[in-house]
């Protein structure tokens, strides 16, 4: 069995060549653009180095487990945790066990062990491990346009009669609705961010830490996406901010909402900042707007704002190691504050 190790700063070239033996040259160059922000430049990284686990034999690294560490709010209090993300083993050692020792090694060491978005691969590993399941975190849709329920394996007759026939609903859905509050775009985080979430943070049962440090690091300085930010004021003070940005989509363009925070029961905020995306999706001539949310009271006013659910492939698991948990904890989790933005799942 080979050994497993922190990552040094001597490892990061043999790193990136088996990075591009696994994932090809693209996705190795992608990822060497985002790597000081993802893994050096976390305001999280422990002191000794970014929270990769390598496998080494000899002197050839064979595999490797980044992760991305994180403040975790579970049940009031706080813990270390961390987003297991990036897993590769060389080719020739696939299938020998050695991806579920790296996983093994991750979760000995975190408070809390996080996966969002899982690979089929990743996805059955954690069953065999028995590792709870929390997810997957639902997927919301809005339509904006008649081209938003248009489907590529259906028929230019079928697509135009599905058109057809539910424009007038989607009109009805996308309609414009009156905001009730002053939004605007920011493209910093302040010291009021961070009060924003101790002030909400007792009303999640689990929730990663929104603090100004982080949004800054996680959707400002990041290298490889351009997000916009709107906030949510009232009085001077900070009530909610939303994450969003937009793309263009083999089945059309959509506005992916990423991220957002405000109070579960604070409902005419939630509801002014998802009227302010509904406004700058159809400025950017959007057919679509998809969110992904786990919180029962922010599900049923994205539905209240007409988005419907549609499948979602972003399966979830979580496995706290820190505070002694009983089953139905994983079970129960109406409470539970996860979105797009955590982990890395919008590259």
């Amino acid at each position: 069995m080979p050994d497993i190790v922190r990552f040094q700063p001597d490892d990061k070239r043999a790193v990136e060549a088996l990075y591009r033996r696994v994932f090809g040259i693209d996705s190795a160059d992608a990822n060497r653009l985002r790597w000081d922000w993802q893994y050096r430049n976390n305001p999280h990284r422990p002191s000794d180095g970014p929270l990769i686990w390598l496998a080494r034999e000899g002197q050839t690294i064979i595999g490797q487990y980044a992760t991305m560490p994180v403040k975790l709010s579970v049940q009031g209090r706080e813990i270390d945790a961390a987003w297991g993300m990036d897993v590769m083993v060389a080719p020739e050692r696939q299938r020998q066990g050695l991806g579920e020792v790296l996983f093994r090694t991750w979760d000995r060491h975190v408070g809390a062990s996080l996966g969002l978005g899982l690979s089929d691969s990743s996805y059955r590993l954690f069953q065999k491990m028995r590792w709870p399941d929390a997810g997957p975190v639902p997927c919301f849709v809005k339509p904006l346009t008649r081209r938003a329920l248009r489907r590529p394996g259906w028929s230019v007759t079928v697509n135009k009669l599905v058109s057809a026939l539910t424009l007038p609903w989607i009109r009805l859905v996308a309609r414009t609705r009156p905001m009730q509050g002053e939004v605007r775009t920011i493209r910093h985080f302040d010291d009021r961010f961070t009060r924003l979430w101790d002030r909400v943070a007792p009303s999640f049962a689990f929730a990663v830490r929104r603090d100004a440090a982080y949004l800054n690091w996680k959707y400002i300085q990041a290298p490889h996406v351009r997000y916009t930010i709107a906030v949510l004021e009232r009085d001077g003070d900070v009530a909610g901010y939303v994450v969003y940005r937009h793309l263009q989509e083999p089945r059309g363009r959509v506005t992916i909402i990423v991220d957002w925070l405000a109070a579960p029961d604070d409902h005419a905020g939630f509801l002014t900042l998802l009227r302010w995306v509904d406004r700058e999706a159809r400025a950017a001539n959007s057919d679509k707007i998809r969110a992904f949310a786990l919180h029962a009271g922010f599900r049923k006013l994205l539905k209240q704002s007409g988005y419907f659910t549609v499948k979602s492939t972003m399966e979830f698991v979580a496995k706290i190691n820190a505070i002694d948990l009983p089953s139905a904890f994983y079970a129960a989790t109406d409470t539970w504050h996860v979105t797009l933005g955590d982990s890395d799942q919008d590259r």
